[in-house]
């Protein structure tokens, strides 16, 4: 009975991962017959009170084709992105900043608590009042932070330097059933009063994107009698709940700081977790243990001692997926840091079962892609701030020269896996080395030194041929 019983459980996973897959297929069937990529920037800047939010066209070809858009909140120093949810679920990557930020689930319980001391100015100063809400969370520069689909969440940046997000919005995802656009409902303020500026291309007519962020709360809609019974308030209150005279967007400032109830944090904490959860104190975390409540959401995969592959004279490569954070297995999506040192690559590869977002975050690379008829549709340097989309199975290259590159890279799999061509672990390698002569018309002394030269796996110093061969051609 217990093995019956298990059979089955075992099976309807199967085909509910190959439903989610095949939902994800049908909407984009047809969307990624790509001839050529080039790198992207915002083309739309929407200033508020405290940061400006940036939005990437999702009606460009590559995001069409992975089913994804793209946002970058710049955030000033005490400034706060207003509680809102988002019909996908989102990855976000600390580019730069530190704060803290809430994810408000219904029926969570409120295990944050204080008394607090009423202000002067306030309606019974100087008696105390016990606060209470849910859990609140601290990040900095490198983390990871995943957000549920339909979860409420506000963000605050508490350090001196502005706070910079890109957040990756999946769109094609099994959550979300209101289309192919991501949409934002917020729940405080008055984002309209933010001011658009229009950078480059144009938006369809249809586009939801810009109006996500230039239209009311959801309270806005409801009548203000309505408002006052649902929360036991007058109607004066229910008024501000609409913020109809709000004129500060969807960032504020907060100048006096924000005042919440929050635990102490400190990097030797982060680094204490990390080793529970690798195992060095007690019993490695699976995720099964773990609720919707108290899920971990957040990762740092800036730090090197963290990476999954490191050459000291070329690089590394971090990876976060549902292995090391069960949440994404939740929300289907993954990422990965890179770093190349200068005159350094990454092994030409391809990723087998999802498509990968790269944004620039510090220097450059020439970067090509390649199709399934052997076409490169992307041969461009790629700088900070920019993006491109590597198709699923599209075979990819990177190539830092004079400045070094950095990069995250958003993948749609909760799992990405990655297949190289070149290097120990590669498909060449994999190969016997007569199927290596007769299928390139090589010796067999020149299939070895194809299949054996390189050593590492992933990132390589570069040899220079490449670069002397250019300079002989060039001359």
């Amino acid at each position: 009975m217990a093995s019956s019983w298990l059979s089955f459980s075992l099976s309807f996973l199967l085909v509910l991962h190959g439903t989610f897959a095949q939902q994800r297929y049908q909407q984009q069937q047809g969307e990624c017959q790509l001839n050529r990529l080039s790198p992207q920037e915002p083309t739309v800047r929407i200033q508020a009170e405290a940061g400006v939010t940036e939005l990437w066209d999702p009606n460009n070809q590559q995001f069409q084709c992975a089913g994804v858009s793209l946002i970058r909140h710049v955030i000033q120093s005490r400034g706060m992105l207003l509680p809102s949810y988002v019909n996908t679920p989102l990855l976000a990557y600390v580019e730069r900043g530190q704060g803290f930020y809430g994810i408000m689930q219904s029926g969570c319980p409120e295990t944050f608590q204080s008394s607090q001391q009423l202000q002067q100015g306030e309606r019974g100063a100087g008696s105390r009042f016990q606060d209470r809400h849910q859990r609140i969370g601290q990040f900095r520069q490198g983390d990871i932070i995943a957000f549920p689909a339909g979860a409420a969440h506000w963000v605050y940046n508490e350090g001196n330097e502005e706070l910079v997000l890109v957040v990756l919005e999946d769109s094609s995802n099994n959550a979300n059933q209101l289309g192919r656009t991501s949409r934002r409902f917020f729940i405080a303020g008055n984002p309209q009063q933010g001011q658009q500026q229009q950078q480059q291309g144009q938006y369809g007519a249809r586009s939801l994107r810009r109006e996500q962020f230039q239209s009311g709360n959801v309270f806005n809609g409801f009548d203000v009698q309505v408002l006052a019974e649902a929360f036991g308030v007058d109607q004066e209150t229910a008024k501000r709940l609409q913020g109809q005279e709000d004129q500060r967007g969807h960032i504020v400032n907060i100048q006096q700081g924000l005042r919440v109830v929050r635990p102490p944090f400190s990097q030797e904490q982060e680094e204490r977790e990390e080793r529970q959860e690798q195992g060095q104190y007690g019993p490695r975390m699976n995720g099964i243990e773990e609720t919707i409540c108290s899920a971990k959401v957040r990762q740092n995969i800036d730090n090197p001692s963290r990476a999954d592959i490191y050459n000291p004279h070329a690089g590394r490569f971090t990876t976060v997926n549902s292995l090391t954070l069960p949440i994404l297995s939740f929300l289907r999506l993954s990422a990965a840091r890179g770093v190349l040192y200068r005159d350094s690559i990454m092994a030409p590869h391809w990723v087998t079962n999802a498509h990968k977002v790269i944004y620039i975050t510090r220097g450059e690379s020439r970067i090509q892609i390649v199709d399934h008829r052997g076409q490169a549709v992307l041969d461009d340097r790629v700088r900070q701030g920019q993006v491109v989309v590597v198709p699923q199975n599209y075979a990819v290259v990177k190539h830092a020269e004079t400045e070094g590159c950095e990069w995250v890279e958003f993948n749609t799999n909760d799992n990405a896996m990655i297949n190289t061509l070149s290097g120990r672990t590669s498909a060449i390698r994999g190969l016997p080395v007569d199927v290596i002569a007769n299928s390139y018309q090589i010796s067999r002394d020149e299939a070895r030194r194809l299949k054996f030269n390189r050593e590492e796996t992933l990132i390589f110093r570069s040899s220079g041929r490449a670069r002397s061969s250019e300079r002989v051609a060039a001359a």
